[in-house]
């Protein structure tokens, strides 16, 4: 075995302590934590700085690791790879891909981190995705949680996927995030999911506007513009 770090990268999400536990109880190692950091390119780039290993395994505080998953099986980064993504399953769309999946990743390649609105597609090197489902992204923590997961993730697919992503499958995948979910908070994913589609064509005509993507105090407002008092009310 491969001795990496592990860090879980968490904001604001309400099980974020409890699956931090739970990431820590499967892998059999310990995680470290970096919480509450505003702006997601600066906490990538911090989270370069926490790290002892310069191959280091990152997910996100919604993350739910797979009971199966083992830090036995992980494998180094090939010379040219920044980063592998292990997909993740969507509860509310069943969607099986990337978002919100477990990475493996360069300390380096973070340092050297690059602009997009995807931050991630900013690192230099080549991107993996394994095929292997390596657990769940539980985005459907609150009312907002779903909402700003159906939000970004829809912006960014109608604007454009910044790994390379065919039209014809971005599509496919707007598609399952506006139809018919189902479970806790589904409403809200779909709400937030349609809602990006219409911002991306906004924003289309000015482009800088996408940076608000990846902004916690501008996407918590815009939620609760429109959805407050309804997430309340229940």
């Amino acid at each position: 075995m491969t001795d990496f770090d592990i860090l879980m990268l968490s904001y604001d999400e309400p099980r974020a302590d409890l699956l931090h536990m739970r990431l820590q109880r499967i892998m059999g190692s310990k995680v470290k934590r970096l919480h509450g950091v505003h702006g997601m390119r600066r906490a990538y780039r911090m989270a370069a700085e926490i790290v002892d290993t310069e191959q280091f395994l990152l997910a996100d505080g919604d993350f739910v690791i797979a009971t199966e998953f083992r830090l036995d099986d992980v494998t180094p980064l090939a010379e040219d790879v920044s980063m592998r993504v292990w997909r993740a399953r969507n509860p509310l769309n069943g969607l099986v891909y990337g978002y919100g999946g477990l990475k493996l990743m360069r300390r380096s390649a973070l340092r050297q981190l690059g602009e997009a609105v995807d931050v991630l597609a900013a690192l230099p090197g080549r991107t993996e995705f394994h095929v292997r489902v390596a657990g769940t992204t539980r985005i459907n923590q609150s009312p907002y949680h779903a909402w700003k997961a159906g939000f970004r993730e829809c912006a960014m697919l109608a604007r454009g996927s910044e790994y390379g992503m065919d039209d014809g499958e971005a599509a496919q995948r707007i598609a399952a995030w506006t139809g018919d979910c189902e479970g806790e908070f589904a409403r809200y994913a779909i709400a937030g999911a349609k809602e990006g589609v219409a911002f991306a064509g906004e924003a289309a005509r000015t482009p800088q506007m996408f940076d608000k993507l990846n902004d916690p105090s501008w996407l918590f407002a815009r939620f609760t513009a429109v959805h407050a008092e309804q997430a309340v009310a229940g």
